[in-house]
Formats: structure tokens, sequence, C-alpha cells
């Protein structure tokens, strides 16, 4: 800002979308927050060559790093403030705004702590504000300006000169020397009538003034999306004339030249924000660490207690474990990691991480065997913060601290998710509650849900923006540009609709906007002093989710230390199965003592039955374990590290190398060693660091220098590491062409090269659950059915591999079961009435305390009686019913379901009497017996299988008693070619050889089946080697199969193919070509799929009645048929018998209907349901033609196919 240069403006009053109701200014460029489009603020500001900003979001700072980091990479001074609200005087007259901006380090503590105050003592009423009696205490450091929101405004838009004049000396007394009037011109109601005020006050009280553009948008054609973006917070609609429009088209980030020219009359309130940005000198330092003060006894620091710790811990591992090396390799390994922990001054560091693990595994709450590079630590697995010897697997320190980089450690720590706060708690308690807290994350607006918001606040129904929403593909990262460009039926909309182009085009604008706030799920925050001496902090009103205003890499930025306090649910998996394994089996297991090389365990990954096993629950790790057939530790490791996008490539080989069949080779003999493990692969980093220490002379932290380099592919770093490797490498006496192919086959593999202390110590939890399963199965399964019992989805697929094993799932028993699934014998599990939908577990926990109490429930009034009707409601009766939970009380479902009110009734009066005393006083006895006695349950025909099964499917999340596709066995079996088990043995077969060993051409023969829909996924393509399209799964309890529906098909499919409905499929099926070391699998080809009422009606020959009612019934069924006459319908036969006679009667030709669900259902419920039958005709394939001369193979035509 030079003082000669001609002249400048600075904004000092602009919020951003961290404001998150009232601004659509962007801080980060789009594509990083994951979609939608336009400028940033600093880019903006950079384009009108303004020299500085000042950010001044609503009683926050949630964007300041963020916006002080770009400002300064683009050569402009940030200024950090806020808008600040004061409570108001009396009730009525209104919160107060002030805009406070920081002039240097204690101010911005004063704002830091004033923020954070509005928070934790000022949301009385959901909003924070702050009382006019902080501004005193905090006011040093800050520049003030007030302007049409404060109370001289107020005063004098009133005409009260004296309030007005009480206020502005209000504030000249706690900000002397730094209050400024502010005054805008942006075409609202009062503006001008302020600035005339302000003038007249200024030159009363000789005061500055300052000029503003109260900005929310960059440009000014922005201003429709930011009206709809304050629409979407407020829950109202552009079109509505009621509501509040409080901005203007004019609050855009004008430049100096329109600044200039708007103030013109008064150039000195221009002047002011050039001064005012000079008075501001705020400068953060970026990379100095403030680490939490760990407290040690008297006599030590931090460095000498923290060797100590481990001295003393290592020689307790070596009494537990075998150790790998003689014990002075694991001394001299300890005191070289604890000299680079020293060097880099972060003992304290270890000791707090150290503390708290211990304090969880001393109270209850499973603790991880390690997490990320920190299992490379012997410190780390001495002191007991992992579990895992490094020195076995090879596993390297520096991968973790590298002495030759200076980065903060950082261990990631997984506990059980059920005990996680109660550690975070401790910490709370231990380090101070003002030092500790959670971190913030924010939500942006996603593609579908800003969609869905835009459409509303436009005034469409939900109806059109749900359409439009369901067309953009729900994975991650998918944005909604990329969904116009690639989903056939949105673009064609976008094209054609004009409608749908304005709900889409104002969609971009706000996708990736930030709108709201939330907790980061594991980040936790220790500081030295209180937190508020470096970030604001935020909480909920009541003060609850007390966590910093910085997320987690701005908190990094600033030096604060982050603890990752992650939530691992296998790890409670593991706790509860132990705990199951005590209750049933009386016998005590310690995990952390299994032995690695159980043979059975190894056969259990060989086998693929890897469901529920940590890591290797997903169809294609389980195919690649039963390829490779891991024998020992290492294989389970690799195995954990290959599976992902690039290296899983490598698998075929890696197996066929492990099995012998293909050659280990190596390009020189010193990469043996290193390679040995892995079959002369790289699969880990850590292989990159050592193969440059063995054949180049790194150190290991140059080494890991040299790994990072590669990663990030720069091509001037990656030149430098080329040669000093080659260097290094022919002072071995190696080749410069041995290197050259060595250095290009690392720099191959260093993209995708996983992390190995990573990977082995989650191959621990891995090996942990397989071993449970292998040789406790039923208390394995118990315990993940009951850590899943919130995901019916995953609850399901875990009760099918309880069939699969062979364990008996009783299923759920009021007089049985308790709240979790239980294990009542070897082999068998009770279904956990804590799984029931619409079951909460304090319903169920009153209900076991009452059964353990007095015994189990007799009948449906016993029940009702004993229980707590408050906490087990009607509602959470009817589920326990539904489910079948009640079965045993005598009574059919219906029946116990319409007996429910008259059962509860008696319950309320017993309840009532007994509270009242009125049955003591004349020695009535008990309540409840004494008004049963007198009422009869009611009796109720059974429900229909289909009416049973959904009301199972809505309590439990599946079918119990059987599969709904069996209720359509009498459409299926004879019409359809077969089940879809009996065509894949039929269809699926390798094509025959010719003499000459060439694949013969075989016809494949269309199929008609029956298959429910049992999951449906859209898959968004790269564009290049695949498409947009649909994976459907298909299931008929004989088999299931899979199949894509490209993109561009999938709208004449969308109505027919729904999740867990009914569909019939014509299709071909064969084999499918084995490709990259897969095995060929059955597959369906050319599918087209049907409803059950397309198929009914067209194969349906004949509609059979049985009719024995009276007369006036005649009408009845005259007006069922009626909409459903056809000319292709089927043929209509009625079958009448009375008392005395029996006749056949054929409708006329005119009369034929349409066979559908909806023409059968009314009829089954007039007539009964084996009155009503149909007669079908069976699918027959058409004859096969031969699409391909006798010259070609079967390989060409699948290849087409395809």
């Amino acid at each position: 800002m030079n003082p000669n240069s001609p002249r400048d403006f600075v904004h000092l009053r602009l919020h951003s979308e961290y404001s998150l109701t009232d601004s659509i200014i962007r801080v980060e460029p789009p594509k990083r927050k994951g979609g939608g489009s336009g400028a940033t603020l600093t880019q903006a500001v950079a384009a009108h060559r303004q020299p500085a900003v000042a950010l001044t979001d609503r009683m926050n700072l949630f964007a300041m790093v963020k916006v002080y980091k770009a400002a300064e990479a683009a050569g402009i001074k940030p200024i950090v403030g806020a808008d600040v609200w004061i409570a108001e005087r009396a009730k009525g007259d209104g919160h107060e705004r002030i805009t406070l901006l920081v002039q240097n380090d204690a101010g911005y503590r004063n704002l830091t702590r004033l923020l954070s105050r509005g928070y934790t003592e000022g949301q009385a009423r959901g909003t924070p504000l702050v009382e006019r009696a902080w501004l005193a205490e905090t006011s040093e450091g800050l520049i003030a300006l007030t302007g049409r929101d404060g109370a001289a405004f107020r005063a004098a838009a009133a005409d009260n000169v004296d309030a007005a004049l009480a206020a502005i000396n209000e504030l000249k007394l706690l900000y002397p020397g730094r209050l400024y009037l502010e005054i805008s011109r942006c075409g609202r109601p009062g503006d001008d009538a302020w600035v005339d005020a302000a003038v007249a006050l200024a030159r009363h009280r000789e005061l500055p003034l300052v000029a503003t553009n109260d900005a929310r948008f960059i440009a000014r054609k922005d201003f429709a999306a930011h009206e709809a973006r304050v629409c979407i917070a407020q829950g109202r609609v552009i079109n509505d004339d009621k509501r509040p429009r409080d901005y203007t088209e004019e609050q855009y980030v004008k430049s100096t030249e329109e600044m200039l020219a708007l103030f013109a009359d008064l150039p000195e309130a221009i002047d002011n924000t050039l001064q005012i940005a000079r008075r501001c000198t705020l400068s953060l330092s970026f990379g100095t660490y403030y680490l939490p003060d760990y407290p040690v006894p008297d006599g030590h620091d931090t460095n000498s207690w923290l060797k100590l710790q481990a001295h003393e811990g290592l020689t307790k591992r070596l009494q537990q474990i075998t150790p790998a090396q003689p014990e002075s390799v694991y001394r001299e390994r300890l005191d070289y990691e604890l000299g680079i922990i020293e060097k880099m001054k972060f003992p304290g560091y270890f000791l707090v991480v150290a503390d708290f693990i211990q304090w969880a595994k001393a109270n209850g709450c499973p603790v991880g065997p390690g997490r990320g590079s920190g299992a490379g630590s012997l410190v780390a697995y001495s002191i007991g913060v992992t579990d895992l010897d490094p020195l076995p697997y090879n596993l390297l320190f520096e991968r973790f601290l590298n002495p030759e980089r200076v980065s903060m450690p950082d261990f990631d720590i997984d506990f059980c998710m059920d005990n996680r706060d109660r550690v975070i708690e401790y910490v709370g308690r231990k380090y101070g509650r003002e030092r500790v807290g959670q971190i913030i994350t924010y939500a942006t607006m996603a593609a579908r849900g800003v969609v869905r918001d835009v459409t509303r606040v436009l005034g469409h129904g939900y109806g059109f923006g749900d359409r439009l929403a369901k067309l953009i593909p729900g994975t991650p990262g998918a944005t909604l540009a990329d969904a116009v460009d690639e989903i056939p039926e949105l673009k064609a909309a976008y094209d054609s609709e004009e409608d749908v182009r304005a709900v889409l085009d104002l969609a971009l604008e706000l996708e990736g906007v930030t709108r709201g706030v939330g907790v980061h799920a594991g980040g936790v925050v220790i500081a030295p002093r209180p937190l508020t001496e470096y970030a604001p902090l935020l909480c909920e009103p009541g003060g609850a989710g007390m966590r910093t205003q910085f997320d987690m890499k701005d908190l990094e930025s600033i030096g604060l230390v982050k603890f990752d306090f992650l939530g691992l649910k296998t790890l409670t998996v593991i706790q509860e199965a132990v705990d199951n394994i005590e209750k049933s089996r009386q016998e005590k297991l310690d995990v952390l003592k299994l032995p690695l090389t159980d043979a059975r365990t190894y056969q259990l990954y060989a086998s693929g039955d890897t469901t529920a096993v940590f890591q290797m629950e997903s169809p294609g790790m389980q195919k690649a374990s039963r390829d490779l057939k891991p024998d020992t530790f290492e294989d389970i490791i690799a195995l954990v590290s290959l599976y992902r996008p690039g290296p899983m490539d490598l698998i075929p080989e890696y197996c066929a190398r492990k099995r012998g069949d293909s050659e280990v080779k190596y390009a020189h003999p010193l990469m043996e060693t290193v390679l040995q493990p892995t079959y002369g692969i790289f699969v880990y980093q850590e292989q990159v660091m050592q193969m440059s220490q063995r054949l180049a002379g790194y150190t290991l932290g140059g080494a890991d220098l040299l790994r990072r380099a590669m990663g990030k592919k720069k091509a001037d770093e990656m030149a430098q590491q080329r040669a000093i490797f080659t260097e290094g490498s022919k002072k071995n006496g190696i080749d410069e062409a041995v290197a050259t192919e060595v250095f290009d086959l690392m720099e191959k593999f260093a993209n995708y090269g996983f992390n190995k202390s990573h990977a082995a110590a989650y191959a621990l939890v891995s090996y942990q659950t397989a071993w449970l399963k292998t040789h406790y199965p039923a208390e394995f399964m118990a315990a993940v059915l009951s850590c899943e019992m919130d995901h019916t989805d995953t609850v399901v697929t875990m009760l099918d591999e309880c069939r699969r094993m062979k364990l008996t799932v009783h299923p759920p028993h009021i007089n049985r079961s308790f709240l979790r699934f239980t294990v009542p014998a070897p082999g068998e599990i009770a279904y956990g009435l804590g799984a029931i939908k619409g079951v909460g577990e304090g319903a169920v926990e009153g209900i076991l305390a009452e059964r353990a109490a007095r015994g189990p429930f007799t009948d449906l009034f016993d029940f009702c009686s004993r229980i707590d009707i408050k906490r087990a409601n009607k509602r959470v009766l009817e589920a326990l019913i539904c489910s079948g939970a009640l079965d045993d009380f005598g009574l059919n479902r219906p029946s116990l379901m319409a007996t429910l009110p008259k059962a509860l009734q008696i319950a309320e009066k017993a309840a009532q009497s007994e509270s009242s005393g009125i049955f003591d006083l004349f020695g009535l006895g008990d309540a409840g017996t004494a008004v049963q006695d007198q009422v009869q349950a009611e009796q109720l025909p059974d429900w229909s299988q289909h009416e049973l099964l959904n009301r199972e499917r809505e309590t439990l999340g599946f079918y119990l008693s059987g599969h709904p596709i069996e209720a359509w066995q009498d459409v299926i079996g004879p019409v359809c070619s077969g089940t879809m088990r009996e065509l894949i043995h039929l269809h699926a077969q390798p094509a025959p050889v010719n003499a000459e060993g060439k694949t013969q051409w075989q016809p494949r023969t269309k199929c008609l089946f029956g298959a429910w829909v049992t999951d449906l996924r859209f898959f968004k393509g790269d564009g290049k080697f695949s498409r947009a399209s649909y994976k459907v799964t298909l299931d008929d309890r004989s088999a299931q199969l899979s199949t894509w529906i490209d993109a561009d098909k999938w709208a004449r499919f969308q109505n027919i193919v729904k999740v867990d409905s009914l569909i019939f499929v014509v299709a071909e099926i064969g084999l499918s070509p084995g490709k990259e070391g897969r095995e060929p699998e059955p597959r369906m080809y050319n599918p087209e799929f049907y409803s059950p009422a397309q198929l009914m009606n067209d194969y349906a020959t004949r509609l059979t009645l049985s009719f024995n009612r009276s007369a006036r019934d005649v009408i009845e069924m005259r007006k069922m048929l009626t909409p459903f006459r056809s000319d292709r319908g089927a043929a209509v036969t009625v079958e009448y018998a009375n008392m005395r006679a029996r006749t056949v009667l054929d409708f006329a030709a005119d009369w034929r209907v349409r066979v559908e669900p909806g023409s059968l259902e009314p009829l089954q419920k007039l007539l009964g349901l084996d009155c009503v039958k149909v007669s079908y005709k069976r699918y027959i394939a058409p004859v096969p033609e031969r699409r391909f001369d006798s010259s070609r193979s079967f390989a060409g035509a699948a290849a087409d196919d395809e």
C-alpha cells in the first residue's frame, strides 16, 4: 500500500459462505469442495487490484486461516474480523451489531474470547450473542465499526438525537481512537438516511467515516443465486411476497472505481478504508507446534520419563513374546528412536498418547493394536501405544517420524465405538476442559441436496425435485456438472425443459457452498493453554458439542496438535465375542496372545468364507483370499495391502509366484533381502525406503524423502533424486543400467505402494476376527449381529452367513431373547430384541428387568399388566407382535393385534387402581388378574403369507418365515424356464474345444425366470473405458446373478426394476470369459425386464373362479372385472355350485380380462384365495440364430456380445 499510489479501496465488511445463511462468496475453489462454479473472494479482490480485504463473518472465524493463507498467497493483506451481535439493552429493542477488526495479537485473543463466550454463555435462545459488559473486558487491540444495525442508527432513524449521541459516546469510551462510523450505499431502505445522520454525528463527535459495501456475493449477476441461498436458510420461497427482502443486487464485491464513484462526495470514507487496513497488522505464524504439557514425577523431565517408561515397557514385552532378534538389537533400536524423539522435542506427545491409551485399557475400553505408520515405532510398542512388535515385519520408524523432515507425529488410535467418548471425557478431566476440545467440520451443499433445495425455493413441488435428484448419482464425489454431462435422461431434461434448466443452473451456482457445521468423528485437540488463546470455540445451546471454530487442517496450520480418537466397530465386536465366550463357555480369552500360526484360521482365509472378518468382507477380497490361500501372517499383510485400485492388478502374479507357477527374478542380488517376503514384487512403501538404503546408501530418513518425492511426481525433484540414487548405487558397485532399472521400478510402484505398518496392524485385527470365527463361530457371529443391530441390511447379510455356517438362529422370543444377540448353547444364537425396528433399548431393558424379577410372561394380558406401558407403548408392542416375538402366547399374530387394545386397557386400569390403593384396601389381590379373567382374547384368521412376510420385514428388516418370491410360485412355476440355479447349471458351461484346440461357437438360448431385486447401484464410469451404468443384482433363493444396464437404456426399466421387488427377466445365460486372472463366471446377456403385471397378462390363458356365494355378489364380481376387460386378456370360467347343483360357465369372448395383481386381489378377497385360479402358458424360447460365420471363434463372439 504505497501512499503515493492512486487512491485505493479496501472492503472492510464482507460475509463469506461461512456465515452459513446469507452469503455465497466462496473461500476455496469449487473443485476443492466437490463441485459448483464461481470465483473465490481472493480471486475477486486480486482482479480488482485491491491491496487488502477483511472477512467479517457473522459471529465466527470459521474461514480465517483459509482466507489468511489465500490472501497472502495472492499478495493481498488479510484483515481478520467478525460481525459481533450484542444482546438487546431492553426487551423489544432488538439485537445490535458491531463489526470488530483485529489490529494485533492482543486483539485477536480478545476477539476469540468474545466470540467463544457468545456461544458458551450467550446462547440462551439458540442464537449466539455477547453481553454489552463483555465488550469492555475485550476491547484492546480491536477497531470497531458501527453502522446501520447499531444503536446509533436506530436512534437516528427515530429522530432521537440524544440516544444516538449516547450510543456513540458509549462506543467511543470502549474503543478510544478506534471507532469508525460505517456507511453503505446499497440501495436498502435507510441507507441514505443513515449516511446523512452519520456525517452529522461524525462532525459532532469528531469521528471518522468509513465506506463499506456489506458484500454478500462476488458479482451483480450472482444476486439471484444469493437470494436462493437466503431462502434455503429461511425455509421460504423466492416469489413469496411476504418474505423479508434484506439484500439488494448492489451488495457485491465492487471494484475500487465503483466505490470511488459511489462515495465521490465523501472521499475521506474511502481513504479511511486504507487507513484501517494499515492499522491492522495481525501476523499469524505457521509451522510452530504447541504441544500439551504432560505432568511428570519430580526429578524427571519428559525426555527422561519417556526413556524410563520405554525401557521398562520393553522389558515386560520381551517377557511376553518370542523376540525376533537378540535383546541387544531391540535396545539399540529403542535408544535410536528415543534419540530422534528427543531431538524433535516430541517426548510429551508420546507420553500423552500412552497415558490415555493405558487409561482406556485399564477401564474396559478396547483399543486397537495400531493404525497408520505409528505401528512401526518400537517406542510406541514398548509404552503400550501399539500392540504389534515392529521388528519381525521390518516396520520402519522413519516412515512415522523422519528426523530429516520436521513434521508432527500423528498417532491414529482406534477405540471401541461404545467407549470412545469415555476416553475423550478422561482427557478433558486430565488436562482441563478449557484446553481440550473437539474439532469442527463443515457440511456443503451436495449435488442431490442442492437440487432439492433450489426446486423448493423456486416453488416447484416435491416430486419435481425428487425426480431430478434421483437421476444424480449418490456416489461420493459425484458432482452436478458430471451428472448433467453423463446421465442421458438428466441431460435431455436440461436441454429440453426450461424449468429443469433453471433449477440446475441455479443449483450449479450453489453446489459446494458451505451450509452447516458438524463435529469431526474422532479429532480432539489438546492445547498447553486455554484453547481460546489460539482459536475461538463453538458449542450447541446448553454447552454440548464444544469444538474449535477451525477445522482440522487449519488447527494444524496454527500449530495445535490433533489426536485422533477413532471409533472402530470391529474392536467392539471382538470384545463382545470375548465376553460371549466367557458367558457361554466360562473361558477367558486374551486376543493379543493368540498364536499367529493357527492352521484352521488360515484355512478359513483360503476358503474365502470370510464374511464378517475384518478387511475381508467384500467379494473381491474373498476371491483374492481364495486365490492366494494365505498360510502365514505376512500373506495377510500383503492381502490387506494389495487389494486396492492399482496394486490389485498384481494379485494374480503375486499368487502365481507364491504357488511357484511364475519365476521370481531380481535385477540385483541385494534386492532379494527386501523383496523376498513379497516374492520379488514391490508392495509396501517401506520396501522403496529399504531398497534405497541397501542399493544407494540412503539413510532411512532420506529414503522417506525419496518416497514422498515419488508420490508427488515433481519432475525437477525426481531428476535430483534419480541422480542421487544412481550415484549412490555406483559407489556400491552396482551398474548404472541396473540402478536405472531399479529406480524406474520403484518409481512405478511408489505411486500405489501401501504403508506396511498400517497393513500389519490391521492384518492383526483381521486375524483376530478370523480366529474367533473359526474357533467360536456362534459367539463371534452373535457379537457381529449385536454390533450391527441398527443396520438392517448388514443384519440380513450376517444371518445369511449364519445359515451358511449351519448355526441355528432362534427367532425373537419374549421369554428367551435378550437386548443383544446371545449364545444359549454351542452353535446357537438367540435373536436380540434390540434388533426389532421400533423397539427401543429403554423398552427392552424394562421388559427384561421385569422378566428377571418375576419370571417368564404367560400371555398377552400378563405381559401388558407387568411391563411399563409408558416405555413399551402400543407401537412397541405391535412391533413385537409382528416380529413374532410374542408367538408363544397361544394366539396367532392378527389375534394378538386385535386383543392388544383390550390388554392395554386392562393394564392401564390396573395401574391406576394399584396406584390409588383400591385393590389393597379391599384385599382384592392382583389387579390385573381380577379384571383379566373376565375378558376373552380375540380370535382372527391368520394373515396371508404376503401380509405376514411384509410385517416381518417392516419390523425385522427381512423375511423371517419365508420369502415373498414363494408367493409367486403359482406364476413362476408354470411360466418360467426354471430357477436361476437350474438355468446356470444348464447354460453357463464352458464352450467345447475342437480338434485344433479352438473354442467352438455355441448358440445361447433365451430363458425366462423370475427373481427378486436385492441391490441396485449406479456407476459413473470414466467416460473412456467404461460407461455410466446401473448394476442390478437378482436373487431367486436358488442363486444370485448381477447384470449391467447402460444409463441410456435405464429409462425403459426404471419403473420396473426396483429394489425389493419381483421382476421377470428374459435373457441369455452363459459363461463370461475369464479376464485378467479372474475365473469365468455365469452371466446374463441382453436382458429384458418385465413387471409381474406385464408377464401375467401376456402368459395367462384362463381365469377360473369358484363361485358359491349369493346372487347379489354376482353384481359385485361384475364391478371388479369390468375395469380389466380386454380383447387381449385371458378367458374367464366360473365354476358355480350351490346346495342343489354344480355347473361350469365360460364367459363370452368380449369378457376376456387382463390378469394382474390389481385384478386378482379384489376377487381373492371376495371369493377366497383358493377360489381364484389362473392357467398360464409356458415360455418358449425362440430358436437361436447363428450370428457369426464358421470362421469365427467363440472368443470373438463373446467379445462382440460384451
